[in-house]
């Protein structure tokens, strides 16, 4: 019997703008990961409407609305712990020591996928304005049982 595949859209530093190309390119995850610099609460009612949304406020994200939503977050998917956090230098953790299998950030509006430790770290880059000469940029996480993977998704 094939095991499920769940599919995890990964967006951040959208600071307000949510690009058709974005919401293209996560149609079809089962959810989606916010992390962080939304900009305003639109963004993630639009998000919703696509998949069930986890967020995290950013640096930018000062208004009342957002504080709910936490500096730091984790998701459990089955057999995988997911830890998000805006700016990976704020990070006061080991993830490999809590058993997290993915770190989710934002912040830099560099994306990357690369393993540490065991760890796999996900930056999906920026979705929103481009800043300098940076990639516009999303990703999508696969997860099947307890095993995942990440690609990045550049939208322009």
């Amino acid at each position: 019997m094939k095991k499920p595949k769940t599919l995890v859209g990964i967006i951040s530093d959208t600071h307000g703008l949510l690009r058709p190309e974005a919401v293209k390119a996560l149609s079809g995850s089962d959810l989606i990961l916010h992390a962080g610099d939304i900009g305003k609460p639109e963004i993630l009612k639009s998000l919703k409407a696509i998949a069930p949304v986890r967020a995290i406020r950013g640096n930018n994200d000062t208004d009342d609305w957002a504080k709910p939503l936490g500096d730091e977050k984790v998701v459990k998917i089955g057999a995988l712990s997911i830890y998000m956090i805006h700016n990976l230098k704020e990070m006061k953790i080991n993830p490999s020591d809590k058993g997290y299998d993915v770190v989710v950030s934002g912040h830099s509006h560099k994306p990357y996928v690369e393993e540490r430790d065991g760890v796999l770290f996900v930056n999906p880059g920026s979705a929103g304005p481009r800043r300098f000469k940076l990639p516009i940029s999303v990703a999508l996480l696969t997860i099947t049982g307890s095993k995942c993977s990440a690609k990045l998704i550049d939208l322009i």
